[in-house]
């Protein structure tokens, strides 16, 4: 992943992003916030979907990643015990509020065990 200090930032598919920000606002779609007259505790909370999942490859001890929804360029820190070059999976999830994106969460595993999660903002 990394060739010396220069850091690769994979990429998320987009077309994931997009299909997962459409579904978190299907139970919204026609209502007029402006309309309801009381909230039900099933409609409003946070709901966060998983999007897409890539293989990376760590180096430098790290996994960099392109985030979408305006947050761009992250490193997440690995754990100490794991050698550059090992094969991880990230996995992006959105998170929303009554449909309105509110953030972004990335999980990553090796050999199937999480090893670190990281939401942004």
């Amino acid at each position: 992943m990394a060739n010396g200090t220069e850091d690769e930032y994979a990429e998320f598919d987009e077309q994931a992003v997009t299909a997962t920000l459409e579904a978190s606002r299907q139970p919204f779609e026609g209502r007029d916030s402006r309309a309801v007259t009381e909230i039900s505790a099933t409609d409003g909370g946070e709901l966060e979907l998983r999007a897409s999942c890539i293989s990376v490859t760590s180096g430098n001890h790290r996994v960099c990643l392109k985030l979408p929804l305006g947050i761009g360029q992250v490193c997440i820190p690995l754990p100490f015990d794991l050698p550059n070059g090992t094969a991880v999976r990230a996995c992006l999830s959105i998170r929303t509020k009554w449909g309105i994106p509110t953030g972004v969460c990335v999980k990553l595993y090796v050999a199937g065990e999480q090893i670190a999660s990281k939401c942004f903002p």
